[in-house]
């Protein structure tokens, strides 16, 4: 195998306990916020991590949808692999990417179907061709080509013209993942890394403490 020996040091910004607020719930939004405001390609853009029922892990890349005090939404096919390996095994791990920034956050939690009305939300607000794809598309099983999709999404608009209402699909909806520990990374120089964990504990407290890098 080729080794691959060039790397890039990171700077010096440090993170430090008192420099973050005692909520990781209250930290993560000062943090999106700042890739946002850094300009960073799709910064609410996340790797979520699942283990199927057979315990083959698998990742994919999603966006964050919604965020409050208390969780983190995606939206997603249920009958995708993804929502097939979440209703057997409800744990999950969502990683926030910023790497030009030198920042990371890995969320670990359980993730539960929102109720519908929340997920008629989402899909309401989606772009029309994105609403159509939705219903055309049979996620994350094997099509023969390109051209038979495209076929499936020409059937769906012509079902739907552009006048009339697209209903979300009953296997089409949000989840909304309840953290049990959020860690946030930092890199630093020689790769002695800042990474600060926060547990939950009991309801509305953490526990933080610093990792080793």
């Amino acid at each position: 195998m080729e080794s691959l020996t060039s790397h890039t040091d990171y700077g010096a910004v440090s993170l430090n306990e008192s420099e973050v607020n005692p909520d990781p719930m209250v930290e993560f939004p000062l943090w999106l916020a700042a890739a946002e405001q850094a300009g960073l390609y799709e910064p609410n853009a996340m790797v979520v991590s699942t283990v199927d029922p057979d315990g083959r892990p698998s990742s994919r890349t999603v966006l964050l949808k919604g965020l409050d005090g208390s969780g983190f939404e995606f939206v997603t096919n249920y009958a995708s692999r993804k929502g097939r390996a979440l209703s057997v095994n409800p744990e999950v791990s969502l990683l926030f990417p910023w790497y030009s920034m030198q920042r990371q956050v890995i969320v670990y939690g359980t993730a539960t179907p929102t109720d519908a009305a929340t997920s008629d939300s989402y899909f309401a607000g989606r772009p029309r061709g994105s609403r159509v794809a939705a219903v055309a598309s049979d996620q994350s099983r094997p099509v023969s080509s390109r051209a038979r999709i495209e076929e499936q999404v020409r059937q769906v608009e012509e079902r739907y013209p552009d006048d009339t209402d697209i209903p979300r699909p009953e296997d089409w909806g949000a989840f909304r993942v309840i953290p049990r520990a959020i860690e946030f990374w930092q890199g630093r120089t020689s790769r002695l890394h800042d990474r600060l964990r926060f547990t939950a504990g009991e309801p509305g407290s953490w526990t933080l403490e610093r990792l080793q890098p």
